[in-house]
């Protein structure tokens, strides 16, 4: 893009001007949200609250420390590490009322935060604690979504109107897939649009979870995999040709099979079946810099991999153990890689378009709901 006329600093004022006029519309605009994880999103007062309720130690007592330490601890720089933090979490989700009223609230803040349609995934097995069974974890996690979303919609609310579709996860380093593949077939029709496996990439690759893939693929249920975030392109490889994955989890690791010479940008044979596939890539820069896979929002493979015109969506991960919102994510985009209000659309529509729900729907949602609101943002800036 050429530079406008002028001088230096006032190209520089320019541009300042224009990156604050484009932060001011992001928490504005219509998202879509593809990689979210239920239990890393608990709202910090409730997790004080539910923990007082049944006995369970916290590190910090009060609702301001509580996120501080979670992000803290999260910022160790090893996925290991991180996933740690989630015991705290996990451990006040383990009746049906307390699933229930996590489920909702996030519903409600995701819609807060302007996203329009959610997937949001969770691991049934690791709400057993108290004796609950798959389907009951599922059920009570349905309804608060449920819940969360009739009240985001309802007169007054002071929030937008949301739709959650929900992922079921696998605990990778457990042998519970097939379980979890066939629960997720089971609540197809009422809520749960897709399938995952989840937890240590590292030495526990999708190969061990073969013939869970293989009942989706029959059944001709979709699959995303978390792959290319803590293990390399070996990783990716197997989500692909064994996960049979629609989506990578996060992905950032196949920016390891492109490069560039004097003749210009050079991808693998990995990257080119991911992006001619148009296998989406679900993206997490905040989650990603806390892990380790990148130094700065700025160098994250996520601006590179859209520029090289892969199916790039930016998204959450774990909302409270990286203290953002998908709001934050697009403004840091914004602020320290340069992306354009352009960029921000383009994303938008990419996740929606590789959303686990029918073509229609997701038509629909681009063309009705996303498409028409980034053209009023558009000619809000023109005549501003």
């Amino acid at each position: 893009m050429s530079e406008p006329d002028g001088h230096p600093q006032e190209r520089d004022e320019d541009a300042g001007e224009r990156t604050e006029q484009l932060v001011g519309l992001v928490p504005g605009l219509p998202k879509v949200l593809l990689h979210d994880h239920l239990d890393g999103g608990l709202r910090p007062a409730t997790i004080v609250e539910l923990a007082a309720e049944i006995g369970h130690e916290l590190p910090a007592p009060d609702a301001e420390g509580l996120a501080a330490w979670f992000t803290d601890a999260a910022n160790a720089g090893s996925l290991e590490r991180y996933l740690e933090t989630f015991e705290h979490t996990i451990a006040v989700m383990q009746t049906p009322e307390h699933l229930r009223r996590v489920a909702r609230e996030a519903a409600i803040d995701l819609a807060a935060d302007g996203v329009v349609y959610a997937e949001v995934r969770f691991a049934p097995e690791q709400h057993q604690r108290e004796g609950l069974t798959l389907q009951e974890v599922v059920d009570a996690v349905l309804g608060g979504f449920a819940d969360g979303s009739a009240q985001a919609s309802s007169n007054g609310s002071g929030v937008g109107s949301i739709r959650i579709g929900t992922i079921l996860s696998a605990m990778r380093q457990a042998d519970r897939s097939l379980e979890i593949a066939r629960l997720a077939l089971d609540n197809r029709d009422v809520g749960v649009v897709g399938f995952d496996i989840a937890g240590p990439e590292e030495g526990f690759p999708p190969s061990l979870h073969a013939e869970a893939f293989a009942l989706l693929r029959d059944n001709d249920f979709p699959a995303t995999v978390h792959a290319g975030e803590a293990a390399g392109l070996g990783s990716v490889a197997e989500a692909v040709h064994v996960g049979h994955a629609c989506r990578l989890g996060h992905g950032a690791g196949i920016a390891q099979d492109t490069g560039a010479d004097e003749l210009g940008d050079r991808l693998g044979v990995l990257a080119h079946w991911v992006r001619d596939r148009r296998i989406a890539l679900e993206l997490c820069p905040s989650s990603n810099l806390q892990t380790g896979a990148a130094d700065s929002v700025a160098s994250h493979p996520v601006t590179c991999l859209h520029e090289l015109g892969f199916a790039v969506t930016v998204n959450t991960d774990n909302r409270l153990q990286s203290g953002t919102s998908l709001s934050r994510e697009l403004t840091l985009l914004v602020q320290e890689a340069g992306w354009t209000l352009a960029d921000l659309e383009d994303v938008a529509v990419t996740a929606a378009a590789h959303a686990f729900i029918h073509h229609d729907e997701r038509a629909a949602l681009i063309d009705t709901v996303i498409r028409p609101a980034y053209a009023a943002a558009r000619g809000g800036r023109h005549r501003a």
